[in-house]
């Protein structure tokens, strides 16, 4: 199915180009999420009119993911987690876990946001935990598992 972005998508394209894609992916993911529309020649005139709109919108939203960025990175999350004597935790921390610990510092963040390069932590200590705020903007954490003996 060919579609017209209507932001940029990681992997997929920028604002405005008209990409082919799976009928399911973009039925099912992209035009009910308002990331694009059916490339029709009426749709791509309604995107001609409103593209500045939509470009201007997307400038906001990297200027506000670079300044969560500039506040973000470099900083120290703490979640403290029930483990045994050998710094093994009962369970784990999952990127859930990590989005509730920064949310808790003042930033929205979902937990979709959160990347965990080796999955689930499941050992005490500090990690590097990557949250992509934008397509473009990634911000660094460290993030320290305290263990809480039982």
């Amino acid at each position: 199915m060919q579609i017209i972005l209507l932001e940029k998508i990681t992997n997929l394209g920028d604002l405005g180009e008209v990409v082919r894609v799976k009928d399911g992916y973009a039925r099912n993911y992209l035009i009910p999420q308002r990331k694009a529309r059916r490339a029709t020649s009426a749709a791509i005139e309604e995107f001609e009119a409103r593209r500045a709109e939509l470009e201007k919108t997307a400038e906001e939203r990297l200027a506000t993911a670079k300044a969560v960025e500039e506040k973000l990175s470099g900083m120290t999350v703490q979640i403290l987690q029930k483990s045994g004597v050998d710094g093994r935790l009962f369970g784990s921390v999952t990127n859930g876990d990590i989005a509730e610990a920064v949310s808790k510092l003042g930033f929205e963040i979902k937990k979709s946001q959160v990347r965990l390069p080796t999955g689930p932590l499941k050992t005490v200590g500090d990690f590097p935990v990557s949250i992509s705020l934008h397509t473009d903007v990634i911000a660094n954490v460290t993030v320290s598992v305290l263990g809480e003996h039982v």
